[in-house]
């Protein structure tokens, strides 16, 4: 890798992708391209809350760390959390990956299923392929978007599925970087 220029693209983990490449030798470019802002509405929150007491979820599908941070982080400020703990006590809790299973460790939630690696929608699908869900209600955590395929996937096993969404994709607040290596990179130039 030596003086080889990296460009760096996350956002969250950059300084430490940074930090990596430069002790291999490598001259890191930091260019983040994606912000996840949280996005959830505190009255979607409550009102979820209040549809799950009278009809409730039996599964609750967890995509990402930084959404079911998010989740629960607008749970604390309503003094909502002991419900949502208590309420996902009784729900089958489904996780995608490793990031959503630490953020639902720090809490005590009780994780049921793990998809495997590489961590996808199909690997999701394919972790509840033996779970009946004919009939019934699934709450799914959004990532940065609707996951269609997840839905449709459960959808045409007869459940019913209701996304909640905790945070969105965005631009990062200093876009500089990222226009700066773009368009170098788009005049073949030679990166610093």
């Amino acid at each position: 890798m030596k003086s080889k220029v990296v460009a760096i693209l996350e956002t969250r983990a950059g300084a430490q992708l940074a930090e990596l490449v430069a002790r291999r030798g490598g001259a890191p470019l930091l260019a983040p391209a994606l912000e996840e802002v949280p996005d959830i509405d505190p009255q979607a929150v409550r009102s979820l809350l209040v549809q799950w007491r009278v009809q409730p979820f039996k599964i609750c599908i967890f995509q990402t760390g930084v959404g079911t941070r998010a989740l629960f982080a607008a749970t604390d400020a309503a003094n909502l959390s002991a419900e949502l703990q208590e309420l996902l006590a009784a729900s089958t809790v489904v996780v995608r990956g490793p990031k959503p299973v630490g953020a639902l460790g720090a809490r005590g939630i009780r994780i049921d299923i793990k998809a495997a690696s590489p961590f996808t929608t199909e690997m999701v699908l394919e972790a509840l392929a033996e779970v009946p869900v004919a009939g019934a209600s699934i709450l799914v955590q959004r990532y940065g978007e609707t996951n269609a395929a997840l839905a449709a996937g459960l959808r045409s096993r007869g459940a019913t599925v209701q996304e909640i969404a905790t945070y969105r994709w965005a631009l990062p607040a200093d876009t500089q970087p990222l226009l700066s290596f773009s368009r170098r990179l788009a005049e073949g130039a030679s990166m610093p």
